[in-house]
């Protein structure tokens, strides 16, 4: 990881602590652990929250090709650096919260996979279930999954939200290494759950 990477994490951290969740960007055991399904899956990939992009050349070293790969990026400073390392990304400078409002981002085509780096149990509750909701809605495919990662002893979405949403929570691993230690969850639809085109 970059130097370079990490005072910037740092200094938009000390703007909004709570926007940002974490003082220094995903180690490299997390990203290894958030992407290590995403090359298995066949089609364009969402990254919420990329931040400096640690787990952005995760997904490019598992073969995401950058023109299939979508970057949704709130805050200015680290949305203008994204755009600059990763051109051929699609860039896409909103709250996370709006996929619901937003068509599919790859026209005809639904995502394979979410990659979230969003703090969420530091979000207010209506943000979160927006943003889950605009994400299994709108932008993933049926069989697409959601990953997520967090600090917290359990899934960073409370139960009562996936049953509502008919959504399951797996987790998947954990980073031990990454400093602080994080876990990794892939939600889910639920078996039978049919997805509007």
């Amino acid at each position: 990881m970059a130097l370079n990477d990490t005072l910037s994490f740092l200094r938009a951290w000390l703007r909004d602590p709570r926007g940002i969740g974490a003082v220094t960007p995903s180690g490299a055991a997390l990203a290894r652990l958030m992407t290590a399904h995403v090359s298995q899956l066949d089609g364009p990939v969402i990254e919420l929250g990329p931040g400096t992009g640690a787990l952005t050349r995760a997904l490019l070293a598992r073969g995401v090709p950058p023109h299939r790969l979508a970057l949704i990026e709130a805050d200015p400073h680290f949305a203008d650096a994204l755009a600059k390392r990763y051109p051929n990304a699609t860039i896409l400078r909103m709250d996370a919260a709006q996929l619901g409002e937003t068509e599919s981002l790859f026209g005809e085509e639904r995502a394979c996979a979410v990659v979230s780096g969003l703090p969420l149990l530091s979000m207010p509750a209506s943000q979160v279930e927006a943003i889950v909701q605009g994400v299994f809605e709108r932008q993933l495919r049926s069989d697409g999954m959601f990953y997520q990662f967090t600090y917290g002893p359990r899934c960073p979405l409370p139960a009562a939200l996936l049953k509502r949403l008919n959504l399951q929570a797996q987790r998947v691993g954990s980073a031990l290494l990454n400093l602080p230690p994080a876990a990794v969850y892939r939600i889910s639809r639920r078996a039978g759950v049919q997805v509007a085109a």
